[in-house]
């Protein structure tokens, strides 16, 4: 059985997909891009302002959820400039303190909306 979870305090899917599904025990979190969810638009800045928009729209969907950064066991980011990638990391490690998930970083050519940044992300309940 799965169950589709939908926060209003992260942005609206924009397109045929849910924000997240949970599943035996399994919050699959899809790629959160930097749209402020009050305004609908992506917030305007660098890659550490748009990283930053990114972790809370996630952190909203686990909330809704009942999970916490503390449940995430996987995620994968996509930059559209590995060059961006320590300045990620830095506002990225903020979120994982202790027991850091495990992970993929990717350069890609385009990212929707054209944003620098997507996380998509997985949780588990212990």
């Amino acid at each position: 059985m799965k169950t589709i979870i939908s926060s209003d305090q992260a942005p609206a899917a924009v397109g045929p997909y849910s924000q997240a599904v949970e599943a035996n025990g399994f919050l699959f979190i899809s790629g959160q891009i930097p749209i402020d969810p009050s305004t609908g638009l992506v917030v305007e800045g660098d890659i550490s302002i748009q990283t930053e928009q990114v972790m809370e729209n996630i952190g909203a969907i686990l909330d809704e959820a009942g999970y916490s950064y503390k449940d995430v066991v996987k995620c994968t980011c996509l930059l559209e400039d590995m060059e961006n990638f320590k300045a990620m990391n830095t506002v990225y490690s903020k979120y994982f303190i202790t027991e850091q998930p495990a992970r993929a970083a990717f350069g890609v050519v385009k990212l929707p909306l054209g944003v620098m940044i997507e996380i998509e992300a997985i949780a588990a309940k212990a």
